[in-house]
């Protein structure tokens, strides 16, 4: 689940392997791109983890961020 703290929307996500992961942040890269809405994350192995929060907003979550989140959980 997507956790509201500090100005920004959090999910971690977890894979069997780095590939799983690394082919869900295609996919996830591919939605955030036509959105022209960029996420902040980090992935190790078969961990990615997802910050999302508007910068043109003053860094804060939007209903742009919710959408993406959105998004991004419908890909699982």
């Amino acid at each position: 689940m997507w956790q509201e703290k500090e100005n920004a929307l959090y999910r971690k996500f977890e894979f069997a392997n780095f590939s799983e992961a690394f082919a869900f942040m295609t996919r996830v890269a591919i939605e955030a791109e036509k959105m022209n809405h960029h996420p902040v994350w980090k992935n190790v192995w078969n961990t990615v983890e997802i910050w999302l929060n508007t910068h043109d907003a003053g860094d804060i979550v939007t209903e742009k961020d919710r959408q993406l989140a959105r998004q991004i959980d419908a890909l699982l």
